[in-house]
């Protein structure tokens, strides 16, 4: 792989993480399309994979939000932590930016929950006065999944419900067949204390 190659990628994971943190684009699939497009690239094979974007994402908030990044990160951990506590029964895993700690400003919460009751679940909603929007989330080969958003005071909560049977197994990022980072109750629990805010690198999925 050429080095020209490597420095295109490398320039549009860049202005992909720019343009998730100052814009607040949550998709990777579409931020490094429209980075491309600003820098002229019509070449899909010179796109970086989101692994890539995670990285100049991480580097980014270091370098442009290191004394505000930390403080919102937390924000949006405690927030993630308290939504899992009040569905504690339905099994939540919490994934996405604000367990891999790019999280920005305009980031949401991305939890997992597992029943074989969705309706059960929207009962407790309404049952308990929370404002939620339902929808479907579509997981590629998995099909769609019934999803649910609630807007907390400071953050938009997503929520994506799976089956019991699904809940040994992490799933699968449909585009780079990577298994999906998640952290239970108690590896949140622990995550927030301790003081540098990792970035969760070292919490597996199970």
């Amino acid at each position: 792989m050429s080095s020209r190659f490597n420095q295109t990628r490398e320039r549009v994971a860049q202005l992909a993480a720019q343009l998730m943190v100052e814009h607040g684009i949550q998709d990777f699939g579409l931020a490094k399309r429209k980075a491309a497009r600003q820098m002229g690239i019509e070449d899909g094979h010179s796109l970086p994979g989101n692994q890539e974007i995670e990285q100049a994402l991480k580097a980014y908030q270091a370098l442009f939000h290191g004394e505000s990044h930390p403080l919102r990160l937390r924000q949006l951990r405690e927030i993630a932590l308290d939504t899992m506590r009040l569905f504690a029964d339905y099994h939540p895993y919490l994934t996405g930016s604000v367990l891999n700690g790019t999280a920005g400003p305009h980031s949401d919460i991305n939890l997992l929950l597992y029943t074989d009751n969705e309706k059960e679940f929207e009962l407790y909603l309404m049952q308990h006065d929370i404002p939620f929007k339902q929808g479907q989330h579509h997981s590629g080969r998995l099909g769609t999944r019934p999803s649910f958003t609630l807007n907390r005071e400071d953050a938009d909560v997503n929520i994506i419900i799976y089956p019991e049977g699904d809940l040994r197994s992490a799933p699968r990022n449909q585009i780079e067949n990577r298994v999906t980072k998640r952290a239970k109750l108690a590896q949140v629990e622990a995550l927030l204390t301790q003081e540098n805010l990792p970035a969760a690198d070292t919490l597996l999925s199970e």
